[in-house]
């Protein structure tokens, strides 16, 4: 991943822009990103079956105060974002933790218009100094992937409770064939232990490049990831738990106001689950919240009843969680200047 993000990256180093495309880049391309990010949004939002009922629920729930502390939580969620990517981008340059928030909502722009949010790279290094944005590339996807390996821990210990913990509340997954579900719970474990030694020891990515010789190249953009210590990383991966936290924390909330009638410790282990199914399922902006939707109706429709509560708490975090971002970064986009006009 971290290989083939850099070579999609390298040929901008020596492409040398015209004043006239610079102007283009500059001024265009950030209102160019709004309009196509409205029209996403709106597309995935007039589909939605159910509309008026879900969006009538989500207003309902405006006087309760637990709604507003989910809003609260937002930015929270982003501000404890933001302070890991202050940490991961100081070894190339100085970052306030307000230039670092305005990075990371910059990425939720165009992370919603590419395949599994790849673009939050591209957002993030454009307030990064042009001659550090193509380093600056393995550092996001050194965040993305203490994140990854905070979901994937999380959830596999989500099966492993709500399989093995007893309980009135336990799902028994007896839909599920039970080969099945047992080699589903073991591939989870191997690769909840890999991508945890991989993370941990990710200056060994850098050892193995420099024994490849058509990895020489963009070796030089990654060998800022030999300078973490395992202190480092375990802080950084700390913020990446606190801030799935807060996700937990937020969709507990909602379903709660929603009037979702689930226990807390049962929305816990589902919770963890659907994040897991989210992180590993192939998506694209335009095709999340359908798949969003889905995937927490199939996961708690087994415990209640509340169909249209599910689809509103769902539907109401991703406006909150990841539309709200993305409207803020695209207007960020639009006051910065992606290239210099002096070059």
């Amino acid at each position: 991943m971290i290989y083939f993000a850099m070579h999609l990256f390298l040929p901008l180093k020596h492409f040398q822009l015209s004043k006239n495309i610079k102007i283009i880049v500059n001024y265009l391309l950030g209102p160019l990103l709004f309009i196509a990010l409205c029209y996403s949004l709106y597309k995935q939002i007039i589909h939605q079956p159910d509309l008026a009922q879900r969006w009538g629920h989500i207003k309902n729930s405006w006087h309760h105060p637990a709604f507003w502390l989910v809003l609260l939580l937002m930015i929270v969620n982003y501000g404890i974002e933001a302070r890991k990517w202050q940490l991961l981008i100081k070894p190339l340059e100085k970052f306030t933790l307000f230039k670092a928030f305005k990075s990371v909502m910059a990425g939720c722009s165009i992370t919603m218009l590419t395949p599994n949010r790849i673009g939050e790279y591209g957002g993030r290094i454009l307030f990064v100094q042009e001659q550090n944005r193509l380093r600056a590339i393995s550092l996001t996807i050194l965040g993305s992937i203490s994140q990854l390996t905070i979901t994937i821990v999380m959830g596999t210990i989500g099966l492993i409770a709500l399989t093995f913990i007893p309980g009135e509340d336990a799902p028994t997954f007896t839909f599920i064939p039970k080969v099945l579900s047992n080699t589903l719970l073991v591939v989870c474990i191997f690769f909840s232990v890999f991508i945890m030694m991989f993370y941990l020891r990710i200056g060994w990515l850098i050892h193995v490049m420099e024994k490849v010789k058509f990895l020489a190249k963009p070796l030089k953009y990654v060998r800022l990831l030999d300078q973490f210590s395992g202190k480092q990383l375990l802080r950084i991966l700390f913020l990446s738990l606190l801030r799935y936290m807060v996700f937990i924390l937020q969709y507990m909330m909602l379903l709660y106001v929603m009037e979702v009638s689930i226990s807390y410790l049962l929305s816990f282990w589902l919770l963890t689950i659907f994040y897991l199914v989210m992180v590993l399922a192939p998506s694209i902006g335009f095709t999340e919240l359908p798949l969003r939707a889905t995937a927490t109706v199939e996961i708690f429709k087994l415990y209640s009843p509340n169909i249209l509560g599910i689809q509103a708490a769902a539907l109401g975090i991703w406006l909150i969680n990841l539309v709200m971002p993305a409207i803020i970064g695209s207007i960020l986009i639009l006051g910065i200047k992606i290239t210099k006009e002096n070059e």
